[in-house]
């Protein structure tokens, strides 16, 4: 198995998934007792109105250097060899500075990428929007990293808050957030998200036929 082999992806889980919203996901996930929220990421690319991203996720791990001249050998293999569909995930967190902007964004598009995500500050927003680009952040700033960090890992486990996040886990990211399902219960996160989302989608024709929400929900 490669670096980057994701031929054990359960791609239809995936698409299930895909049907529904961070918030069924999550709910989801801690019925099962699980949590995957990253606190404190949030959309700041592009993402059309009741769009979603979801696949799995290509971790990148950024460490503290001082050397110049954009030393990105690592980040860039990855954005090049990202499978069809999955997700970047990069831990840049241990120095200020950006790692991912209109360059970085537009590689990760052509080479199939559905989103990026990264533990830190991205930049040239206006650029990523105009891409369509769904990129994901702690927040916008305009310095870069070189002087002061590097990617130096790839497809190696990376924390960001209270989540761990391995390669191959499955990344669900919406205009809400994003959350991480581990790898082994996606199929199960899929099947809850099913049901929930369905009773939900039942609820939300009854109450627009009139009934009164109190008698509807939640499900008994």
């Amino acid at each position: 198995m490669t670096d980057f082999d994701y031929s054990e992806t359960d791609w239809p889980a995936i698409e299930r998934l895909k049907q529904w919203y961070s918030g069924d996901v999550h709910d989801s996930m801690e019925q099962l007792g699980l949590w995957g929220h990253l606190e404190g990421i949030s959309l700041l690319g592009s993402l059309s109105a009741g769009d979603v991203v979801c696949g799995p996720a290509v971790t990148i791990l950024f460490e503290p250097s001082d050397r110049k001249g954009e030393p990105q050998d690592i980040y860039h293999n990855a954005i090049d060899n990202v499978p069809q569909g999955a997700i970047l995930v990069c831990d840049a967190s241990c120095a200020p500075g950006s790692c991912s902007g209109e360059l970085m964004s537009t590689g990760a598009k052509v080479r199939g990428a559905a989103a990026t995500i990264v533990n830190g500050t991205v930049r040239d927003l206006a650029q990523v929007r105009a891409l369509g680009y769904p990129l994901f952040g702690v927040q916008a700033s305009p310095v870069g990293v070189t002087g002061k960090k590097e990617p130096r890992q790839s497809q190696v486990p990376v924390t960001i808050g209270r989540v761990t996040i391995r390669p191959g886990d499955v990344i669900f990211g919406d205009v809400d957030g994003v959350v991480v399902i581990p790898k082994a219960s996606v199929g199960v996160v899929a099947d809850a998200a099913d049901k929930l989302g369905r009773n939900e989608a039942a609820a939300r024709e009854r109450i627009l036929a009139g009934e009164r929400l109190q008698a509807i929900w939640p499900v008994a």
